[in-house]
């Protein structure tokens, strides 16, 4: 059954987000990464069926992607598609101030909450879980990937304990499937424990691959 809770876009601390306010009184936050060209709409297409026990947030990333749409990161010639952790952590820094300041305002614990997020959103979300793993319950990396720059957290088994959900396509041509599965690896040895999904598609989230992302996100 579609969840009927109701959306809205708002701007908050220089933010554009589009939101879902949950339906009940403790309810635990999830955040949607939105991948490059994309916006703070971008996500939502999934989130149909998710638990109404969430409140949800969909930022907009800061920075103008070219064509159209948004980036985590600055635009930098001839790094298209290879995104360091370099240039993704002031993004994911910047995400953390705004989950602590917004969910202060909304009165929603956030002390950990959930994640999860598309191609270069998936690799946000590695981001967070890396760098900030005690804020970080769930993560949801869907056609998405590990940056380069990870080996320290890795090498110190900063995603002990985790569990992630993966999801990729064997058909995506914009980031491969043995790029995939090379994340994975790193995941597995930053300790994670991960749910992987994977159906012949390509830059997309199959039908089976987002019931198994509900299940996941379902207690």
């Amino acid at each position: 059954m579609q969840t009927q809770t109701k959306t809205e876009t708002i701007e908050f601390n220089n933010w554009t987000m589009r939101i879902r306010p949950a339906a009940v009184a403790s309810p635990r936050l999830l955040v949607m990464i939105h991948g490059w060209t994309g916006d703070e709409n971008s996500m939502w297409v999934f989130a149909r069926r998710f638990s109404e026990q969430y409140w949800i947030i969909a930022p907009r990333a800061p920075h103008p992607a070219d064509p159209q749409g948004f980036s985590w990161r600055p635009p930098q010639p001839l790094t298209f598609g290879r995104p360091s952790l370099d240039m993704l952590l002031p993004a994911a820094e910047s995400l953390i101030q705004l989950i602590d300041e917004y969910a202060a305002s909304v009165k929603v614990e956030a002390q950990q909450f959930d994640v999860i997020g598309f191609s270069q959103g998936g690799a946000m979300v590695n981001v967070l879980g890396m760098a900030f793993p005690d804020r970080i319950r769930k993560m949801g990396v869907l056609a998405g990937f590990a940056p380069s720059g990870l080996e320290e957290y890795t090498e110190r088994r900063a995603l002990q304990g985790k569990h992630v959900f993966v999801a990729h396509g064997t058909q995506d041509e914009l980031v491969p499937i043995d790029r995939a599965r090379a994340s994975m690896q790193l995941l597995e040895q930053a300790g994670a424990s991960i749910t992987y999904c994977e159906d012949e598609v390509g830059h997309k989230l199959s039908s089976n691959c987002l019931r198994a992302l509900e299940e996941y996100l379902t207690d």
